[in-house]
């Protein structure tokens, strides 16, 4: 099932990035990003609504408190996204957005960062990484 939701996710993903720099391209960017991150949050209570209404007051609870950030780190992808998108194409941007969350996934992991339980040094995923850097470069090229 974590397969399935993770190739999901990276659809949903693709699919919003063209979305959003079509919206950047008749309006601005940060009226895309808004947009964005509002209905978002709409969508949110509705869910949350209709979910079981969990007390909202836990979010007080949470620490490290910078761990609250994700709404702020979903502002600048957003933004990021579009302009990569906008200016490399979507295909090309997917595959550099993926590369670098594969590699700080990685790294996350590695060294037991925010909370994820440290995983071992293993050569195989370095070797991975860098086959999707090459897969970078025979893509960039084969234009």
């Amino acid at each position: 099932m974590g397969v399935i939701i993770a190739l999901l996710s990276g659809a949903l993903m693709s699919v919003q990035g063209v979305l959003n720099t079509e919206v950047t391209k008749q309006s601005s960017i940060w009226t895309a990003a808004g947009w964005v991150q509002l209905s978002a949050f709409i969508v949110c209570l509705v869910m949350w609504w209709f979910g079981g209404r969990q007390p909202i007051g836990a979010l007080w609870q949470i620490q490290p408190k910078y761990m609250l950030l994700g709404g702020v780190l979903g502002a600048l992808i957003t933004y990021t996204v579009i302009r990569s998108m906008d200016s490399l194409g979507p295909a090309q941007a997917a595959l550099l957005i993926v590369v670098a969350q594969i590699i700080i996934a990685y790294g996350i992991e590695l060294f037991g960062l925010f909370g994820v339980e440290k995983a071992d040094f293993e050569w195989k995923k370095v070797i991975g990484a860098l086959v999707a850097i090459g897969g970078i470069i025979i893509f960039k090229h084969s234009r």
